[in-house]
């Protein structure tokens, strides 16, 4: 199989381009804004996943953030511990099983995650109106 096989429709190039274009302006940008709000982009990510999973109903763990955030254990667990510190996150240990953290947002931290969010906004709306076009 030769790799002409692979060859994609100049459109699908185009389309991947643009897209790969998108991301990073969005990265830029996120990495601007969030700066500004003395947020990294990890640190953004982790409050994000523990308001999206507490606006669900749910009780946030270092277990199911590690999955949502795609990162190992371990790394969720420091990542969450620098926000302890912070001041930007709570930890408690389960009453059930104390190897669990459940992590909430503090004062602060929902603060912080809600002015930045609110900056991102047409950034977000930017990078979603192209993803619905291609």
């Amino acid at each position: 199989m030769s790799i002409i096989d692979h060859d994609l429709d100049p459109a699908e190039y185009a389309a991947a381009a643009t897209l790969r274009a998108a991301l990073r302006r969005f990265e830029k940008e996120s990495v601007r804004v969030l700066g500004g709000h003395g947020l990294t982009t990890e640190r953004y990510e982790l409050l994000l996943a523990i308001k999206a999973r507490t606006e669900d109903g749910g009780r946030p763990t270092t277990a199911l953030l590690a999955d949502d955030l795609q990162l190992a254990h371990s790394s969720t667990t420091q990542l969450a511990r620098r926000a302890k510190d912070a001041g930007l996150v709570s930890r408690r240990v389960s009453s059930l099983d104390g190897r669990v953290r459940y992590l909430t947002l503090t004062d602060a931290g929902a603060a912080k995650l809600a002015a930045a969010a609110s900056e991102l906004g047409p950034e977000r709306q930017r990078l979603i109106a192209l993803l619905r076009a291609l």
